[in-house]
């Protein structure tokens, strides 16, 4: 062998190889492709659900498991029932007005008896979230573990509703125009003029659940009535906390243009209180 010629065995670089590893972007076939190097194997970050402000649009990481609601069932013996016992009502309003002997006593603050279906509607989980700072959220379950049947975006922020509800009876009435050829249902109605306590303070919109909501409302799925903050990983927020407050709702459909949410305390206990009337005029 000649002085200064190269070993095939050891010293010729193997052809394939180069190709392979060449920077350049290539398509080599699955039999030659080699394994990927240690140091150049891509990493798997796992995505964090995360929560959106819609009105300012700031995102703050929140940390839940998987989303396992269950879809919202249709009951029409509920519906049947409600129409019977809104026909009964109607006909015992027809009865004169006898005065008692014993009253029933009645608080003006708002404290309802702790008997459920006090209204003869359909009890339900309502919860109101939001970032303080914010415009807050009305959530409405069948339970806490299904999907929400209403989301609403209301024109207050959190932490001015969550206080003036602290203070007493707060009465939020929405309001729509009545369209005579339209046969929309009153809650899939998209935008409502929004009063709290007599006072115009804007308007609410309908959404739909995203996946934001969904990460909330499985954060709360073993919850059934409460307040308090849900953890972010931002330390501190600009929008403020993430705040919510879970409650039992009655909902009475008086037509096809009202229905009424009515906030239940249990035990009857001097809590916040809150009611949500929908009419369409």
């Amino acid at each position: 062998m000649a002085i200064g010629t190269p070993r095939p065995s050891s010293l010729t670089p193997n052809t394939s190889n180069l190709f392979i590893e060449s920077p350049l972007p290539q398509s080599p076939g699955p039999s030659s492709m080699p394994s990927p190097s240690p140091t150049r194997s891509p990493r798997i970050v796992s995505a964090t659900p995360r929560i959106v402000s819609p009105s300012s649009g700031n995102v703050s990481p929140l940390r839940s498991p998987p989303i396992s609601l269950e879809q919202p069932s249709n009951k029409k013996s509920r519906s049947k029932s409600s129409k019977i016992f809104r026909r009964f009502r109607s006909v015992f309003k027809s009865f004169p007005i006898i005065n008692p002997t014993c009253k029933i006593p009645v608080s003006l603050h708002g404290s309802r008896a702790p008997e459920g279906h006090i209204h003869g509607g359909t009890r339900m989980t309502g919860t109101l979230f939001g970032h303080r700072k914010t415009r807050i959220n009305f959530a409405i379950q069948q339970n806490p573990r299904s999907i929400p049947n209403l989301v609403l975006e209301l024109a207050v922020p959190t932490g001015k509703l969550l206080q003036d509800m602290g203070t007493g009876l707060t009465r939020i009435a929405l309001e729509c125009e009545k369209q005579p050829s339209d046969k929309t249902k009153l809650i899939d109605e998209p935008i409502w003029t929004m009063y709290c306590n007599g006072r115009k303070v804007g308007y609410a919109v309908k959404r739909e659940p995203t996946e934001d909501d969904l990460s909330i409302m499985q954060t709360l799925h073993a919850v059934s009535m409460g307040a308090g903050v849900i953890p972010t990983e931002v330390v501190d927020p600009p929008d403020g906390e993430l705040t919510y407050m879970r409650a039992q709702f009655e909902r009475v459909v008086g037509s096809k243009d009202s229905e009424t949410f009515y906030m239940m305390n249990p035990d009857g206990n001097n809590g916040p209180e809150l009611s949500i009337f929908f009419v369409r005029i």
